[in-house]
This record gives C-alpha cells, structure tokens and sequence, in this order.
C-alpha cells in the first residue's frame, strides 16, 4: 500500500473510502461525488481515485457486476440496466460483461414482472394492452421480450 503524504490527501480519501464501505461505486460517481464536496482540488480527486483502484478498493467492474445483478433481481430489462451503467460513467465493454455474466432469462423475467404488476389475466382491451406495453418499456425491456410476456399471457387462458 503506498503512503499518503498530507493531511489533506488522507481527508479526501477518508471520504472516498467512507462512500465506498456504503456500497459499490463506479470511478465517475465517486469522482463527481468528491468533486462537489472538493470543488478546488479535481487533480488530488484523481490521483486518490487511482490510488484506490491500484489497491483494489475501487473497481468499474465489480461496481457493474453488482448494479447489473441488483437491477435485474428489481426486476429491471436489459435496455434499462444497460443505459443507467451508461451514466453512471461505467464502459460499455465492463457494462456488456457484467450484463453477460448474469444469466438471467430476460423473457421470463418480463412475463414475471408483468404478471406481478397485472395479475394473471390477460389485457382484455388494447387501451389496457398499451399500458402493459409501456409498462414494460419504461422498465427496460426490448420489443421481442414485451410481445413474448403478453403472448404468453393470452395464450395461458
């Protein structure tokens, strides 16, 4: 571990390390975090941010892997936890993989989440069926996923 040489140095990564014993946090949160509340000192935010990484308290990856498998057990859609990765500063590439690694079937988590939402029957109208729909779309589901769950839906009857 190497030695941090100021008070001031040891404040800002105090603070770092306090956010980050709360829950994982990609670079760019934990960079703009430290940044509002240590407006004046962005070069000392980045060099104690790569310090941290070099010590393996600070990770993109574990951070993605860990967001990813939260939003999917909320039961969130692969568009959605893909685009909040997206801003929350984490690369597309660590996104991509930590989505790959989760093994979920994204069809059978969007009938789940529907059925939870609706019930068992299925829409009995087409103004019904569109708010189903855009349930499912501002949940972060794909086409193909929402014409699946509402099928599977009919046909159960």
């Amino acid at each position: 571990m190497t030695e941090i040489p100021d008070k001031r140095e040891r404040s800002l990564r105090l603070v770092a390390m306090d956010a980050l014993a709360r829950r994982e946090h990609s670079r760019h949160e934990l960079f703009q975090r430290l940044a509002q509340r240590f407006p004046a000192r962005q070069e000392d935010i980045d060099e104690t941010l790569a310090r941290l990484e070099a010590d393996g308290l600070l990770s993109d990856q574990r951070f993605a892997e860990a967001f990813a498998r939260s939003r999917a057990n909320r039961g969130q859609g692969l568009v959605r936890i893909r685009h909040e990765l997206r801003q929350r500063g984490v690369a597309s590439a660590l996104a991509e993989e930590a989505i790959a690694a989760l093994d979920v079937d994204w069809f059978a988590l969007a009938a789940d989440v529907l059925a939870k939402r609706f019930g068992p029957a299925h829409a009995v109208d087409m103004k019904e069926r569109a708010r189903q729909i855009r349930f499912l779309q501002q949940r972060g589901f794909g086409g193909d996923e929402i014409r699946e769950a509402l099928a599977a839906r009919s046909s159960d009857d």
